[in-house]
Protein backbone atom coordinates (compact mmCIF):
# COMPACT_ATOMS: atom_id res chain seq x y z
CA UNK A 1 0.00 0.00 0.00
CA UNK A 2 1.10 2.95 -1.09
CA UNK A 3 -0.06 6.62 0.01
CA UNK A 4 1.39 9.93 -1.60
CA UNK A 5 1.66 12.90 0.98
CA UNK A 6 3.58 14.94 -1.39
CA UNK A 7 1.15 17.73 -1.95
CA UNK A 8 0.40 18.12 1.88
CA UNK A 9 1.32 21.92 2.59
CA UNK A 10 1.59 24.35 5.22
CA UNK A 11 2.88 28.17 5.24
CA UNK A 12 4.17 29.22 8.32
CA UNK A 13 3.50 32.99 9.49
CA UNK A 14 2.26 33.29 12.45
CA UNK A 15 5.24 34.60 14.38
CA UNK A 16 8.88 35.55 14.00
CA UNK A 17 12.48 35.07 16.04
CA UNK A 18 14.59 37.91 16.29
CA UNK A 19 18.29 37.96 17.68
CA UNK A 20 17.58 40.79 19.61
CA UNK A 21 13.92 38.89 21.29
CA UNK A 22 16.40 36.18 23.00
CA UNK A 23 17.75 36.02 26.42
CA UNK A 24 20.91 35.10 27.62
CA UNK A 25 19.53 32.13 29.41
CA UNK A 26 17.99 29.65 27.33
CA UNK A 27 16.16 27.94 30.35
CA UNK A 28 14.60 31.75 30.90
CA UNK A 29 13.89 31.80 26.75
CA UNK A 30 12.15 28.37 27.11
CA UNK A 31 9.93 29.42 30.16
CA UNK A 32 9.16 32.37 28.28
CA UNK A 33 8.19 30.02 25.50
CA UNK A 34 5.99 27.45 27.52
CA UNK A 35 4.15 30.41 29.57
CA UNK A 36 3.13 31.26 26.10
CA UNK A 37 2.15 27.98 24.81
CA UNK A 38 0.36 27.93 28.39
CA UNK A 39 -1.70 30.94 27.50
CA UNK A 40 -2.50 31.01 24.24
CA UNK A 41 -4.95 27.73 25.06
CA UNK A 42 -3.99 26.09 21.75
CA UNK A 43 -1.81 23.56 23.06
CA UNK A 44 -3.55 20.84 25.04
CA UNK A 45 -0.38 19.72 26.64
CA UNK A 46 1.88 22.05 26.45
CA UNK A 47 4.68 19.84 28.86
CA UNK A 48 4.49 16.94 26.42
CA UNK A 49 7.51 15.91 25.14
CA UNK A 50 9.27 13.54 23.13
CA UNK A 51 12.46 12.10 24.91
CA UNK A 52 15.11 9.97 22.32
CA UNK A 53 17.38 7.88 24.16
CA UNK A 54 19.83 4.88 23.05
CA UNK A 55 18.46 1.86 24.11
CA UNK A 56 20.63 -1.44 24.85
CA UNK A 57 20.49 -2.93 22.10
CA UNK A 58 21.83 0.06 19.93
CA UNK A 59 18.98 1.78 17.90
CA UNK A 60 17.46 4.82 19.18
CA UNK A 61 14.33 4.95 20.43
CA UNK A 62 11.53 8.00 21.02
CA UNK A 63 8.22 8.38 23.46
CA UNK A 64 6.24 11.24 25.03
CA UNK A 65 6.40 11.45 28.34
CA UNK A 66 5.24 14.42 30.20
CA UNK A 67 6.93 17.64 32.06
CA UNK A 68 6.41 17.84 35.44
CA UNK A 69 8.86 20.36 36.26
CA UNK A 70 11.54 23.55 35.07
CA UNK A 71 13.78 24.13 37.64
CA UNK A 72 17.13 26.09 37.11
CA UNK A 73 19.20 22.81 36.69
CA UNK A 74 17.17 21.72 33.95
CA UNK A 75 13.75 19.61 33.57
CA UNK A 76 11.71 16.85 35.36
CA UNK A 77 10.28 13.61 34.23
CA UNK A 78 8.79 10.32 35.95
CA UNK A 79 9.09 6.73 34.72
CA UNK A 80 9.37 3.59 35.85
CA UNK A 81 13.46 2.50 36.50
CA UNK A 82 13.22 -0.95 35.17
CA UNK A 83 11.76 0.16 31.95
CA UNK A 84 13.24 -0.02 28.71
CA UNK A 85 13.32 3.82 28.78
CA UNK A 86 15.43 3.19 32.58
CA UNK A 87 17.73 0.61 31.34
CA UNK A 88 18.72 2.55 28.38
CA UNK A 89 19.20 5.59 30.57
CA UNK A 90 21.10 3.48 32.92
CA UNK A 91 23.12 2.77 30.19
CA UNK A 92 23.55 6.09 28.29
CA UNK A 93 22.35 9.01 30.17
CA UNK A 94 22.85 11.30 27.42
CA UNK A 95 19.17 12.31 25.79
CA UNK A 96 17.36 14.38 23.77
CA UNK A 97 14.23 16.27 24.24
CA UNK A 98 11.79 17.58 21.86
CA UNK A 99 8.59 19.80 22.76
CA UNK A 100 6.46 20.57 19.42
CA UNK A 101 3.76 23.18 19.64
CA UNK A 102 1.93 23.03 16.14
CA UNK A 103 -0.51 25.67 17.10
CA UNK A 104 2.75 28.32 17.43
CA UNK A 105 4.51 27.05 14.88
CA UNK A 106 6.99 26.30 17.27
CA UNK A 107 9.76 23.99 18.24
CA UNK A 108 12.48 23.46 21.13
CA UNK A 109 15.38 21.02 20.79
CA UNK A 110 17.26 20.41 24.24
CA UNK A 111 20.47 17.91 24.56
CA UNK A 112 21.31 16.69 27.74
CA UNK A 113 22.01 13.91 30.13
CA UNK A 114 19.68 12.45 32.57
CA UNK A 115 20.53 11.99 36.91
CA UNK A 116 18.37 10.25 39.24
CA UNK A 117 16.70 13.12 41.57
CA UNK A 118 16.15 12.33 44.83
CA UNK A 119 14.24 9.73 46.84
CA UNK A 120 12.87 12.76 48.60
CA UNK A 121 11.90 14.27 45.86
CA UNK A 122 10.14 11.03 43.81
CA UNK A 123 8.10 10.06 46.86
CA UNK A 124 6.65 13.61 47.40
CA UNK A 125 5.67 13.46 43.62
CA UNK A 126 4.55 10.49 43.75
CA UNK A 127 2.48 11.05 46.85
CA UNK A 128 0.74 14.01 45.12
CA UNK A 129 -0.57 11.69 42.41
CA UNK A 130 -4.18 10.51 42.26
CA UNK A 131 -4.83 6.66 44.34
CA UNK A 132 -5.47 5.53 40.90
CA UNK A 133 -1.96 6.61 39.14
CA UNK A 134 -0.09 4.94 42.27
CA UNK A 135 -1.35 1.60 42.04
CA UNK A 136 -1.10 1.66 38.53
CA UNK A 137 2.68 2.21 38.85
CA UNK A 138 2.92 -0.42 41.11
CA UNK A 139 0.35 -2.76 38.78
CA UNK A 140 2.43 -1.69 35.65
CA UNK A 141 6.19 -3.58 35.35
CA UNK A 142 7.09 -0.88 32.31
CA UNK A 143 8.03 -2.03 29.03
CA UNK A 144 7.01 -6.24 30.19
CA UNK A 145 5.00 -8.54 28.08
CA UNK A 146 1.57 -9.27 29.67
CA UNK A 147 -1.38 -11.46 28.22
CA UNK A 148 -3.89 -9.20 28.09
CA UNK A 149 -5.50 -6.07 29.46
CA UNK A 150 -7.62 -8.39 31.43
CA UNK A 151 -4.57 -9.34 33.46
CA UNK A 152 -3.51 -5.73 34.21
CA UNK A 153 -7.41 -4.47 35.37
CA UNK A 154 -7.10 -7.58 37.29
CA UNK A 155 -4.59 -7.07 39.41
CA UNK A 156 -5.39 -3.45 39.74
CA UNK A 157 -8.44 -4.81 41.63
CA UNK A 158 -6.84 -6.76 43.83
CA UNK A 159 -4.34 -4.10 44.68
CA UNK A 160 -7.35 -1.84 45.10
CA UNK A 161 -8.90 -4.45 47.88
CA UNK A 162 -5.28 -4.58 49.48
CA UNK A 163 -4.63 -1.19 49.83
CA UNK A 164 -8.02 0.11 51.29
CA UNK A 165 -7.39 2.30 54.37
CA UNK A 166 -3.37 1.39 53.72
CA UNK A 167 -0.60 3.87 52.86
CA UNK A 168 0.04 3.58 48.82
CA UNK A 169 4.08 3.87 49.34
CA UNK A 170 6.01 4.47 45.75
CA UNK A 171 7.86 1.41 44.47
CA UNK A 172 11.64 1.49 45.22
CA UNK A 173 11.45 1.03 41.19
CA UNK A 174 9.94 4.38 40.40
CA UNK A 175 11.46 7.81 40.53
CA UNK A 176 12.00 10.60 38.39
CA UNK A 177 15.49 11.95 36.60
CA UNK A 178 16.55 15.44 35.81
CA UNK A 179 17.75 16.19 32.63
CA UNK A 180 20.57 18.67 32.81
CA UNK A 181 21.21 20.47 29.42
CA UNK A 182 23.71 21.47 27.61
CA UNK A 183 21.94 22.46 24.58
CA UNK A 184 19.07 24.18 22.93
CA UNK A 185 17.82 24.51 19.78
CA UNK A 186 14.40 27.41 19.01
CA UNK A 187 12.58 26.71 15.93
CA UNK A 188 9.77 29.54 14.81
CA UNK A 189 8.35 28.41 11.26
CA UNK A 190 8.28 31.28 8.60
CA UNK A 191 7.02 32.02 5.55
CA UNK A 192 8.87 30.00 2.53
CA UNK A 193 10.28 27.53 4.73
CA UNK A 194 13.19 30.16 5.67
CA UNK A 195 12.10 29.08 9.40
CA UNK A 196 14.24 31.14 11.98
CA UNK A 197 16.55 28.84 14.03
CA UNK A 198 18.85 29.56 17.08
CA UNK A 199 20.74 27.31 18.99
CA UNK A 200 22.61 28.09 22.75
CA UNK A 201 25.49 25.59 23.65
CA UNK A 202 27.17 25.41 27.29
CA UNK A 203 30.83 25.57 27.31
CA UNK A 204 33.64 24.11 28.79
CA UNK A 205 32.96 26.75 31.73
CA UNK A 206 29.82 25.99 32.14
CA UNK A 207 28.32 28.94 30.70
CA UNK A 208 25.65 29.74 28.01
CA UNK A 209 27.51 30.87 25.05
CA UNK A 210 26.22 33.54 22.33
CA UNK A 211 23.25 31.67 20.32
CA UNK A 212 24.12 31.31 16.93
CA UNK A 213 21.25 31.29 14.08
CA UNK A 214 21.25 28.32 12.03
CA UNK A 215 20.03 28.04 8.27
CA UNK A 216 16.62 26.77 8.28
Amino acid sequence: MEKNLENYRKSYDKSELKEENLLANPLDFFQKWFNEAEESQLVEEPNAMTISTVGVDGFPKNRVVLLKKIKTEGFVFYTNYESEKGKALAKNPKVCLSFFWPALERQVIIKGEVVKISQQESEDYFNSRPEGSRLGAIVSHQSSPVPNRSYLEEKLEELEEDYKNKEIKKPEYWGGYLVKPFSFEFWQGRPNRLHDRFVYELSKEKKWEEPIRLAP
